[in-house]
């Protein structure tokens, strides 16, 4: 795993900018023959689209996918096979505006990914962050989608919003009801938070932020149902070291807890350990469905902590590439909060790191 390419079987390669003609990507490691609905594909990018709320961009992109190779020819709406060769594809720019960042030609915006691309390539590009964009990310969506279709049907995943601009759902919701029922009322409200209750008090602290010109962090809540036992590579490739590489990859995240976490560094062993009952059931899931780096056969169940967006319209002090200080406000489209348009993307790293484990196991026992 190097430069812009994810993924040991299944590998995923990324390219284009937020303001160029469009994003895309290559999946490969795809096997010949699968089915895939198109149509479910689509689904999955338009959940992450701009314009969802009125918290997210105004950015109005189609995000139409075009599939320029590795599948069969199909009627639309049909499933199509994958000829088992790469299957590219592309996600065209059709409303970037890229005058909006004019003004940032030479000024570093705070928090963003500008000085560190300046002083690791000498040169960046200013139109909305270019490689370092949330725009990236319309290309995980994508063949995550496609990933989570390889997986057994038994296999059945959830992403939702479960803390944002500091109002939290109940944490024990996550390990309650149906992955089904979670997903329905995750859907139910545009800020993808479970407990209608819960998500109303943060849509008003959404508002009175967005007055403010300012934006709210969160937290991510996974849980994942089917996976067995077993999934997993001993030392370096553990099932959650790798999904922490796959979930820090994602623009804004800056910490990722599996099971307990970090509220398990305040327990002792007698309180935390998962007792078996049975083969392979456990009277509790406190190891987040993971032990030793290799699925237990429980849920797995994960968060994912992202930082509040740093395009803020309020003044901020910053330097220009000449070290010269600057009063910078920061105009243009902006989210007041990634964490809604981030379950996608969350659910979709999961499946693409899923996959691969899934294809991994299946080598393995046949070896």
């Amino acid at each position: 795993m190097a430069g812009n390419t994810w993924g040991q079987i299944l590998r995923l390669t990324t390219f284009g900018e937020s303001h160029g003609p469009a994003v895309g990507g290559v999946l490969d490691g795809v096997p010949g023959g699968v089915l895939l609905d198109l149509a479910a594909v689509q689904s999955a990018v338009n959940r992450r689209k701009t314009g969802q709320n009125p918290y997210a961009s105004s950015r109005q992109e189609s995000d139409s996918v075009e599939w320029l190779s590795g599948l069969e020819p199909g009627a639309p709406g049909q499933s199509v096979r994958a000829l088992g060769t790469p299957i590219a594809f592309l996600v065209r720019n059709t409303n970037a505006r890229p005058s909006d960042y004019d003004a940032l030609q030479d000024v570093f915006r705070p928090s963003h990914a500008d000085f560190t691309w300046w002083a690791k390539f000498g040169l960046r590009d200013a139109r909305g962050g270019g490689r370092a964009s949330a725009r990236e990310t319309v290309a995980r969506v994508v063949a995550g989608d496609v990933a989570r279709q390889l997986l057994p049907q038994s296999v059945q995943g959830v992403a939702y919003v479960e803390r944002l601009a500091g109002i939290g759902a109940d944490p024990a919701l996550l390990e309650t009801g149906s992955v089904s029922s979670l997903q329905i009322q995750t859907e139910s409200h545009p800020l993808r938070c479970p407990d209608a209750a819960v998500a109303a008090q943060m849509e008003q602290r959404l508002a009175e932020l967005k007055e403010q010109g300012d934006t709210a962090g969160g937290v991510i809540a996974v849980r994942v149902d089917g996976v067995p036992a077993g999934w997993g590579e001993p030392v370096f490739d553990k099932l959650h070291a790798v999904l922490g590489h796959a979930l820090l990859s994602i623009n804004a995240v800056k910490g990722v807890e599996f099971g307990s976490g970090f509220s398990g560094a305040e327990s002792i062993g007698s309180a935390h350990n998962d007792s078996f009952t049975g083969m392979g059931t456990t009277a509790t899931n406190r190891s987040g469905g993971i032990q030793g780096g290799i699925s237990n056969g429980n849920s797995l169940v994960f968060r994912v902590a992202f930082k509040p967006i740093a395009s803020i319209a309020q003044p901020q002090q910053t330097v220009d590439v000449y070290g010269q200080p600057q009063e910078l406000t920061v105009g243009g489209r902006h989210d007041a909060t990634v964490l809604p348009r981030a379950v996608p993307i969350v659910e979709a790293m999961t499946y693409l790191v899923l996959a691969d484990f899934y294809l991994l196991q299946r080598i393995n026992r046949t070896a």
